[in-house]
């Protein structure tokens, strides 16, 4: 799978959920909820444990 080329993962059917196209840029999320919520921190994920 091109989108986790450089990343150490499982890339079989069983977790190709995990791949970032499957979630929406979370910049526009937070953008379309700006007058719900106050960004207070931002937080990068630097690891995902699956199973």
């Amino acid at each position: 799978v091109e989108q986790t080329k450089g990343v150490e993962c499982r890339k079989d059917k069983d977790v190709i959920d995990e791949i970032p196209g499957a979630y929406k840029p979370i910049d526009q999320v937070m953008a379309n909820q700006s007058d719900l919520v106050e960004v207070v921190a931002t937080l990068k994920q630097v690891v995902c444990v699956k199973g």
